[in-house]
């Protein structure tokens, strides 16, 4: 299982972006990844500064949002979209999407995984697959 640092993860989405205004090759989740920058402009600038985003910390305390954090969230969705897992997620998604924009649908899932993994969290167990499909599928009936 691969498991990246902090840097790491931070390094990928700005290489990523780097790769994308030099017309250089991208290569599997880096074009994604990029998908995913594009319509998220807000952090377009950050994302070209390089060490300077990756060095950064975003505290909630003062109502900021690490953009990290939401990119990877985003690029986890999209696995999971991707590859139907776990199942249900991909027909969830595709009746949210239908009700609201691609991306849209996507930022409802994003809450939906969040609360999902801090249920599991407080419980101390796994994540709950089937809450977690079953959430989206609320949030797509409106």
């Amino acid at each position: 299982m691969f498991n990246p640092s902090r840097d790491q993860v931070r390094r990928f989405f700005c290489d990523a972006w780097q790769k994308h205004l030099q017309r250089s090759i991208v290569e599997g989740a880096e074009a994604t990844a990029i998908d995913i920058i594009l319509r998220h402009p807000e952090y377009q600038s950050l994302l070209g500064s390089g060490e300077e985003a990756i060095s950064r910390d975003w505290m909630p305390e003062g109502g900021e949002m690490n953009p990290f954090l939401h990119l990877s969230l985003h690029l986890a969705v999209a696995e999971q979209i991707s590859i139907d897992q776990p199942p249900g997620v991909r027909a969830a998604w595709q009746k949210l999407a239908a009700r609201l924009d691609p991306h849209a649908a996507e930022h409802v899932i994003l809450e939906c995984l969040g609360e999902t993994i801090f249920r599991a969290q407080q419980v101390g167990g796994g994540m709950d697959a089937v809450a977690y499909v079953e959430s989206i599928e609320r949030a797509a009936r409106g």
